[in-house]
């Protein structure tokens, strides 16, 4: 396939803001990753959570001929991103395992004829040589990689499916990647050029500094009554993380208790469920969600005042991408850690449960053979379902070290595991056509469940056809409990067979079985892995109990960046302060930093800065005297001309 020619300069990036978003302006660095993309050149863009990472990719697309197509991990994110193309007229579609035969030809056929701009992908969609036989026929101009850090061995989310991107690369030679990510380290910012193959290091980055966001610690014995406190003392909407599903409903009704609307969110949860929560919190209708780690991928709610983790999170990365979701509109907003003296001790011992000892990897790699029926020599690309819970049941066997044992057996190469798929219900109709008009039953709605079925399938009497139950009740106005209960009814009378929908994890086994004694699990995916994890729970540590370090500054240089200065409204900066151990140096380094990032008023000095109100307007005022800050009287804003490194 050649490679889709560019458009005529008249389609030009600010253009296409204004026509398609209405914006006159681009926010800092996207225009830098526009242009870099528009020159063919490999990009590798490192943007905060909310800095707009999805208007670097969609503008450059629409002044190009072709269609990008997107990876991404998070179903919800592909569904909200294209819902927002399409209301700005936009052609854009997505494709994963959840749609039915007929949903994914007719993307098939968009795609093919060049009536999509923007597809969207999971990267496990990649392993179909179906396809890819498809993908390399299709007017591809760009290929976007969102979560980047998920492709890196080194990334605190590494995803063994996402190292099957770099192989589409070979049938599209001249099309540019774009890589996006909000939290990378030096050392995962080279892995993901190196596994995308970039033909150049190109690495466009935005400072991880949020002036907007005050970042605190709060050390207590008693988690829930303090986050009750801060719920309270902060007002708007609030994100509430933690790390079990079970507390997430018991937090929820701590805080419903003391007059604060909340409801709880985890990935177990059914999707109709996942989706009315999220509308709701969005919407206002609640104040505080309470999650685990599984909200908050593209939701895209800019005016979150607060979010609390009540537990440690396991590194900076996962934290400073959770927190990140406060105050995307530029507004003051907190993110709030909760510790105890106990949580040091927890996190070690997540080490612990994170590697267990090989001896124990190679048990769980046998017993999980046994569990699925595999013969040693068998099972080579085969697909099984694999309950999980019921495995570990069965051979009794401890949750968290038996999940992490499958976890590095993906890494080292020999299985893959997949956790939670939610597979979409499917019916294959048994009988005869004319033996439907003669169904005897007593539930009322199994004739019109019947018609809604042929009415919206082809198919049915040739093959397992997905269905949407929730589809089905809207078209033809029948709750998804009574079309539940009249497919049970008519695949208990052998009329069809109906296989409900379900959330299935399953194993693949990337070679065939091996015996325990043959298996090698790499220094690179065990011992290096350890000591990087070891390192990022010291960080994570330094950053929660060391009370004498600028919070936001502990978080920069941690992501690599050289800091100058303290942020000034960090926790620890106004501890110093009101301890008044703060020097007029401190004061003029607040200010200069400030202003060095983007233009300033007064009032923002003053409402940022942790120091007094007239120290910091004398002290500004000598700034401007000696020529050190720039007052622009047109806008009343300061500026300080020395460039930011």
């Amino acid at each position: 396939m050649t490679t889709p020619a560019r458009r005529p300069p008249m389609d030009k990036p600010h253009e296409i803001l204004k026509k398609y978003w209405g914006y006159d302006e681009f926010r800092p660095l996207q225009e830098d990753i526009i242009n870099s993309v528009l020159a063919g050149r490999d990009t590798l863009g490192l943007m905060p959570t909310g800095g707009g990472k999805s208007i670097t990719f969609q503008v450059p697309t629409m002044a190009m001929d072709g269609m990008a197509v997107v990876i991404t991990p998070i179903i919800s994110l592909m569904k909200d991103q294209v819902d927002n193309l399409i209301a700005h007229r936009i052609k854009a579609t997505y494709m994963h395992a959840g749609l039915t035969m007929g949903e994914m030809r007719r993307t098939y056929e968009k795609c093919l004829y060049g009536k999509c701009k923007f597809l969207y992908i999971s990267p496990e969609r990649l392993r179909s040589q179906n396809f890819i036989d498809r993908l390399k026929k299709m007017p591809v101009c760009l290929i976007v990689v969102d979560e980047a850090h998920c492709i890196s061995q080194w990334g605190y989310d590494f995803r063994p499916s996402f190292l099957q991107i770099a192989s589409i690369r070979q049938y599209f030679p001249q099309v540019p990647v774009l890589a996006l990510t909000a939290s990378a380290t030096p050392l995962v910012v080279d892995d993901i050029m190196k596994q995308l193959h970039f033909r150049k290091p190109c690495v466009l980055r935005k400072s991880f500094a949020r002036d907007n966001l005050t970042y605190v610690v709060r050390h207590t014995t008693e988690k829930y009554a303090e986050l009750v406190h801060i719920v309270q003392s902060v007002p708007g909407s609030a994100i509430v993380y933690v790390r079990s599903r079970k507390r997430t409903r018991e937090i929820s009704e701590e805080l419903t208790r003391n007059g604060i609307s909340s409801d709880f969110y985890h990935a177990g949860l059914n999707i109709e469920d996942k989706e009315s929560k999220q509308n709701k919190w969005k919407n206002d209708e609640l104040r505080v969600i309470v999650a685990t780690n599984a909200f908050g991928m593209g939701i895209d709610k800019p005016d979150v005042r607060l979010v609390v983790h009540v537990d440690v999170p396991n590194s900076l990365e996962e934290y400073y991408q959770e927190a990140g979701r406060a105050g995307r509109d530029g507004k003051r907003a907190y993110a709030v850690l909760l510790t105890t003296p106990t949580d040091r001790g927890k996190l070690h011992r997540h080490l612990t449960d994170a590697f267990p000892d090989k001896d124990y990897i190679k048990k769980v790699y046998e017993l999980a053979g046994n569990f699925l029926h595999v013969a040693v020599g068998e099972g080579y690309e085969k697909i099984y379902d694999f309950n999980f819970n019921l495995f570990c049941r069965v051979f009794k066997l401890p949750v968290i070290p038996t999940h992490s044992a499958l976890k590095i057996l993906t890494q080292a190469g020999y299985i893959e595991f997949v956790e939670e798929i939610e597979t979409q219900s499917r019916v294959l109709i048994l009988a005869e056509k004319e033996d439907l008009y003669h169904i005897d039953t007593h539930n009322p709605n199994v004739d019109r469940v019947l018609q809604a079925l042929l009415r919206t399938y082809s198919g049915l009497f040739a093959d397992y056809v997905f269905i949407n139950e929730s589809v089905m009740a809207f078209r033809f106005g029948i709750s998804q409990q009574d079309i539940y209960d009249a497919l049970i009814e008519l695949n208990r009378q052998h009329i069809l067979h109906y296989v409900p929908r379900k959330r299935t994890p399953y194993i693949i086994y990337t070679t065939s079985r091996e015996e325990p004694k043959y298996l090698l699990i790499p220094k690179a995916v065990y011992e290096n892995q350890r000591q990087l994890l070891s390192d990022r729970i010291e960080a994570v540590l330094n950053y929660a109990f060391d009370d004498h370090v600028c919070r936001e500054r502990s978080l920069l240089t941690y992501f690599g960046e050289r800091v100058e200065h303290d942020c000034g409204h960090c926790d620890v900066c106004i501890n110093r302060r009101k301890r008044g151990d703060h020097t007029p140096q401190d004061v003029r380094d607040g200010i200069l930093y400030m202003a060095q990032v983007k233009p300033r008023r007064l009032s923002d000095f003053i409402h940022t800065l942790a120091f007094p109100q007239d120290e910091i307007v004398a002290t500004l005022s000598f700034l401007v005297d000696e020529g050190f800050i720039i007052h622009r009287v047109d806008d009343d804003t300061y500026v300080n001309p020395k460039p930011l490194k």
